[in-house]
């Protein structure tokens, strides 16, 4: 299992757009109020607990929409600095008229071992429901090995979204307008794919929509 995804194409595929991105923080001036965007504030508290059970350690597992194909089982992962996106699901999806870039720089999982990626696809991706549905361009590196789940969102798109999660509370907040969108994880599927992965040893299983 991957519990930490690292490397990738995370903005431009070189050595020099790594060491740039690296380097902004030295040149980082502290924003000014009027500078930031006026989200609302975003919390958790024990009302977000009742569809929960509890005590667990659940991952937060959640239902989004891609190029408008409802895709289950997309693991939120803060520890992922790339967004990926599973072969076996592109493939069902059958997409059209979106560009299929090539990517060099490697995926490094937690126990360091490099996954080459096949290439980068920039989908849309919405989070949400009817009128208060968020929707934003997002890059996916799309990799040829298995996972429990069929695509992980990390660090990139939390990040555009304006998104937090909290595995704890099952639940994945966003700001749409003045207001605050909730997006809930699935524990029965989540559980599913672990026990699933665990019990048989990365070979490939149906963890359920």
């Amino acid at each position: 299992m991957i519990h930490m995804i690292s490397g990738g194409a995370t903005e431009k595929d070189s050595g020099r757009a790594r060491k740039a991105h690296g380097r902004r923080l030295e040149n980082f001036e502290i924003s000014r109020g009027e500078d930031l965007p006026q989200d609302p504030i975003i919390g958790f508290g024990p009302e977000d607990l009742r569809d929960v059970v509890t005590p667990h350690s659940d991952t937060l597992v959640v239902t989004a929409t891609i190029a408008n194909y409802d895709v289950a089982r997309i693991f939120i992962d803060n520890g992922s600095s790339v967004n990926v996106l599973f072969k076996s699901t592109l493939d069902q999806m059958q997409l059209e008229g979106f560009e299929f870039e090539p990517v060099s720089t490697p995926l490094y999982g937690f126990a360091g071992h490099a996954i080459p990626p096949l290439g980068q696809i920039v989908l849309p991706l919405s989070l949400g429901t009817d009128h208060r549905r968020v929707t934003n361009m997002i890059a996916f590196t799309v990799v040829d090995t298995f996972l429990a789940y069929n695509g992980i969102l990390g660090r990139p798109a939390l990040k555009n979204f304006r998104a937090i999660a909290s595995t704890y509370h099952q639940k994945l907040k966003f700001p749409v307008g003045k207001g605050v969108r909730v997006l809930c994880g699935d524990q029965k599927v989540a559980r599913r794919c672990y026990e699933g992965v665990v019990r048989r040893g990365g070979k490939k299983i149906t963890c359920g929509a």
